[in-house]
């Protein structure tokens, strides 16, 4: 059985083509899209001692590196791990990142004049733009996982008074980035803080958008690419398969389904083809992050933004 946080109709696809080369039926739960990954990884604690769940495909990273220092994750050396650069997957091979979203800046080109076009996350706090601009909630999802990074990139107190700037600037805080990428799609927003798919679906429908990746520049932090991972439970009752599902997620032929689908997720493996939609990491300056650093971070993050960002215990 797998665990897919992946919007079900973009893993769904992926999956049925391993069945259909392999024979092995894939039962899958797919995620809430209002509890976002956080609910399957807590069901996968829940059911620690007696696991139902064989492989974890999660749409970000933290909380897949938050159950492997739980203990939760078994090893796997997949054949295909040296396809992809050693930033993104686990060296023990508790987890494999692949199919990544990047972290941009959707900007309304009617509202927001080409001379002044914002190029970095630390543009949000601008007081042109005050009260006209916008982010996901930051205690679940991939802007969840972007403030824990924050806190291991940028130090925790210069993250801290990042999002109290944010804060101060009267930032709109919708309830996902889907919302951010409507938000500014509609001219309720100047420019806001999403993921390529959100962005890029903005773009398909006819919005007067464009997409920036923040902090390309030599000196800046770089563009934040969060992959989606891979992990094979600790005593999954079908490890063998889950090892063969591995192997095909990390394959070539199901990295090109996910970049070319309409989320157009950016291919990590090398020399991978990403669509002509998207920029990779290969294509903007990359944000260096250590993943396991963040995850360490998450709940000190998690609750400065609930008790001094958002103003609740």
């Amino acid at each position: 059985m797998a665990y897919a946080a992946l919007d079900r109709e973009f893993s769904e696809p992926v999956l049925e083509a391993f069945t259909r080369q392999t024979g092995i039926a894939v039962r899958a739960k797919y995620d809430d899209e209002s509890t976002k990954t956080v609910g399957l990884a807590s069901l996968i604690v829940q059911e620690a001692a007696r696991p139902r769940c064989d492989l974890f495909w999660n749409n970000e990273v933290l909380h897949t590196v938050r159950l492997a220092a739980k203990g939760l994750i078994a090893a796997y050396h997949s054949p295909h791990a040296t396809a992809f650069p050693p930033s993104f997957r686990s060296p023990q091979g508790l987890w494999y990142g692949f199919a990544a979203r990047a972290r941009v800046l959707i900007v309304n080109q009617t509202l927001v004049p080409e001379v002044v076009h914002p190029s970095s996350i630390f543009d949000l706090c601008d007081r042109r733009w005050q009260g006209k601009v916008g982010i996901a909630r930051p205690i679940a999802g991939t802007t969840a996982t972007h403030v824990a990074v924050w806190f291991a990139t940028l130090g925790p107190e210069r993250a801290k008074q990042f999002l109290r700037d944010l804060k101060a600037n009267d930032v709109q805080v919708l309830g996902g980035n889907r919302q951010v990428a409507q938000a500014c799609a509609a001219g309720q927003i100047a420019f806001g803080l999403t993921d390529t798919d959100d962005a890029l679906l903005a773009q398909q429908q006819g919005a007067p958008v464009m997409v920036v990746y923040p902090d390309r520049q030599a000196g800046q932090l770089g563009t934040l690419f969060i992959p989606n991972t891979l992990a094979i439970l600790r005593g999954a009752p079908h490890r063998r398969e889950a090892e063969q599902l591995v192997d095909f997620l990390l394959s070539p032929v199901a990295e090109a389904m996910l970049a070319q689908c309409p989320s157009r997720q950016i291919p990590l493996r090398m020399g991978g083809e990403a669509h002509s939609d998207v920029e990779t990491p290969a294509t903007v300056q990359p944000m260096a992050v250590d993943f396991e650093a963040a995850a360490a971070h998450w709940d000190a993050a998690a609750r400065f933004v609930a008790e001094e960002f958002l103003g609740s215990a």
